[in-house]
């Protein structure tokens, strides 16, 4: 049997290709909105995750792979906590804390074998990320010029300069 952890063999260069993409995609999108979990990060966390869930299948016999998977999840979970900050009420980095979470499951995919798994999530997590953008630039946008001083009372939509005697 020919293993997959093998440097010497092409798999295993597809494999670390397909992180890098992967990862690189995530990243990349991040890292052009300035946040906190860019290219490097985004690739790294997929790499790491590839690495361990790739060494306890290869290693099945000795280590039971869902056990190494689970403190993955784990440890993935403490890191993404680490991003979360809050300051003055406002709770910020909870979508990079779901991307390092989302990374670690295309990492651990491509650890796993799974390659289209790990393409199809990365195309979802950047369609999500892109096209919620859009959503709420749209609406952002909807609101612009007299309509943005409507402000939502008593069941009604009132201008926020109007009086009540008109």
């Amino acid at each position: 049997m020919i293993s997959i952890i093998d440097p010497f063999i092409v798999e295993f260069w597809k494999n670390i290709l397909l992180t890098l993409f992967c990862g690189g995609m995530v990243g990349l999108e991040r890292q052009l909105r300035g946040k906190p979990a860019g290219i490097r990060t985004s690739i790294l966390i997929c790499l790491g995750t590839q690495t361990f869930v790739l060494l306890s299948v290869n290693m099945a016999g000795n280590i039971d792979p869902t056990r190494v998977l689970g403190q993955v999840v784990t440890g993935i979970g403490f890191i993404g906590a680490g991003v979360i900050m809050s300051k003055e009420g406002l709770v910020k980095g909870v979508t990079s804390a779901a991307i390092i979470w989302v990374l670690a499951g295309i990492g651990a995919a491509i650890g796993l074998g799974q390659s289209a798994i790990a393409l199809s999530l990365t195309l979802v997590t950047v369609s999500v990320l892109v096209g919620v953008e859009l959503l709420e630039n749209t609406f952002r946008k909807l609101r612009q010029g007299v309509h943005s001083g409507y402000h939502h009372r008593d069941g009604y939509n009132q201008r926020q300069t109007e009086s009540q005697d008109d």
